[in-house]
């Protein structure tokens, strides 16, 4: 993670690109401030920083940071930034969507990502409606909440993302608020930091299309901010995890779920380089070759 000690240091200025277009007090605003915060806490070497996003408000974030950004189709960022980490381990791959791309078009790569184990860090600013179509309902609305395409209120049950997130074999599992800066940098470091597939659910809150929430884990608007104790959770034991996700309303934040297993990188280029040993005299791309007629 060390930066190379003769590059520009990174500072927000550097890291700024166009003006974010979020409507006024969107929570997103918030994560990117966050994200800048950190990377530059960390002195990520510029050069090495990737930002891939698929549709929505949120995977809006490659526009407004300079780095190395790409946007993907709806819900498949995820497989896109799983080849560029796996094609380039020496690169810190960040995917940025929201609860429709991560949870509901993205929901099945969610899943094989997070088994995978495949080492990025992805943020899902989850706002509990579909904020950039103007109001439908999304996978974590609450039931009874009318929208455009539930008149008369919700009526399917909505996801839990932290049981779904434990569940699916994410090696970091974190969640924490827009509203609360601090404990969104910590968490945000922590997940960068970690080697594998990391994940922090976000809440934040689209004042146009749902104001308010995310006010009962806010406590400047009567809500509680209550955090995960990890001097009493296992944060290696699934079942305490996934008893924790069962507190929804408002819900503890903080660290859920964290474990070190091997990454899907290091097995792959581990099986690169013993295949390269066998056959020192073929390059890379004629072993893939040979891969492939082996494969007819």
């Amino acid at each position: 993670m060390s930066a190379n000690p003769t590059a520009e240091k990174l500072t927000k200025k550097i890291l700024k690109a166009d003006h974010p277009t979020w409507c006024p007090a969107c929570g997103d605003f918030a994560v990117l401030a966050s994200f800048f915060n950190v990377i530059q806490k960390l002195q990520i070497p510029h050069e090495k920083i990737v930002c891939v996003a698929g549709i929505g408000c949120s995977s809006r974030f490659p526009y407004f940071v300079n780095t190395h950004g790409i946007h993907f189709i709806h819900g498949r960022a995820l497989p896109l930034a799983t080849g560029i980490s796996l094609s380039r381990p020496d690169l810190h791959v960040f995917v940025f969507g929201g609860d429709g791309d991560g949870y509901s078009i993205g929901g099945n790569h969610l899943t094989h990502a997070a088994r995978k184990n495949v080492n990025l860090s992805y943020v899902i600013m989850d706002n509990y409606v579909y904020g950039l179509t103007k109001n439908q309902t999304s996978p974590t609305t609450p039931i009874g909440r009318k929208s455009k395409t539930d008149p008369r209120g919700a009526i399917d049950r909505p996801i839990n993302p932290m049981t779904q997130l434990v569940a699916t074999g994410a090696t970091f599992v974190a969640r924490t608020h827009a509203a609360q800066v601090k404990h969104m940098n910590e968490m945000f470091e922590r997940a960068i930091l970690h080697p594998g597939f990391a994940v922090v659910e976000t809440l934040s809150e689209c004042t146009m299309f749902y104001p308010g929430a995310f006010d009962s884990g806010n406590p400047r608007k009567g809500g509680a901010f209550d955090l995960v104790d990890e001097t009493t959770q296992d944060l290696t034991s699934t079942s305490e995890a996934l008893k924790l996700a069962e507190d929804t309303s408002p819900g503890k934040f903080g660290v859920y779920y964290e474990t070190k297993l091997p990454t899907k990188n290091e097995l792959e280029w581990a099986w690169v380089n013993d295949e390269q040993a066998k056959s020192p005299d073929l390059s890379g791309k004629d072993l893939l070759r040979k891969r492939f007629a082996a494969m007819r």
